[in-house]
This record gives C-alpha cells, sequence and structure tokens, in this order.
C-alpha cells in the first residue's frame, strides 16, 4: 500500500504562482512513477505532469508545458509541482498519484491516489 497526501492549494490571482507537495508513505520502493493531474467540476481527469521515481524523468501535456514543473526530493519521499502564470482556466482540484508499472501516463493505470487539493485562480 501507498499513501499520498497532498498540501498547497489555494486561492491566487490570475499571473501568480503555487506550489503544490504530495507525501508519500508505505511501500514507496514498489512506486515506478508519479504523476499529477486534475479535474474542474463536470470534466474529466486530466493528466498535467509525470516524473520516475527513481531516475527522475520528467513529462508535461502541451497546456502546461513552460508553465509548471514537476520535482522530486528522493530521500524525503516527496514530489512537487511549481505552478507559475496560473491561468483563471487553471482552476480545479489537483491529485498526485503513484504507478507502479511502466505503462502509458493515464488516470487508470495509477494505481494510488491523493485526496486531491483545490487551486482557484482569479481573474
Amino acid at each position: 500500500q501507498v499513501q499520498l497526501v497532498e498540501s498547497g492549494g489555494g486561492l491566487v490571482q490570475a499571473g501568480g504562482s503555487l506550489k503544490l507537495s504530495c507525501a508519500a508513505s508505505g511501500r514507496t520502493a514498489s512506486v515506478y512513477a508519479m504523476g499529477w493531474f486534475r479535474q474542474a467540476p463536470g470534466k474529466g481527469r486530466e493528466v498535467l505532469a509525470s516524473i520516475t521515481w527513481s531516475g527522475g524523468s520528467t513529462g508535461y501535456t502541451d497546456s502546461v508545458k513552460g508553465r509548471f514543473t514537476i520535482s522530486r526530493t528522493y530521500a524525503k519521499n516527496t514530489v512537487y509541482l511549481q505552478m507559475n502564470s496560473l491561468k483563471p482556466e487553471d482552476t480545479a482540484v489537483y491529485y498526485c498519484a503513484a504507478k507502479l508499472g511502466d505503462s502509458r501516463h493515464v488516470a487508470p493505470n495509477y494505481n494510488y491516489w491523493g485526496q486531491g487539493t483545490q487551486v482557484t485562480v482569479s481573474s
């Protein structure tokens, strides 16, 4: 079992920044990759970024590339999402997730999920 606890969400004005954190515990040695997702009301869960747990290789979806950065502190079992130049369209619940296998980075392939943290961007 892997437990994920997210923090760092809040209310910001357009153009501002936030940094989200995700602390992992439990069987973290079994994790292959971590990812950040978001879900706005009435919309599906959207993948934003991923990072391999041991190697630190990253990937981003086009909508956040250049604005968001995923990183990790391996020794602390923690991953981060630095979000800059935030837009009202970024308003959503943001989720951290862990994947055990080397498979496609889509929500159904992730095995463990955090509780989510609300990010609201005002205009």
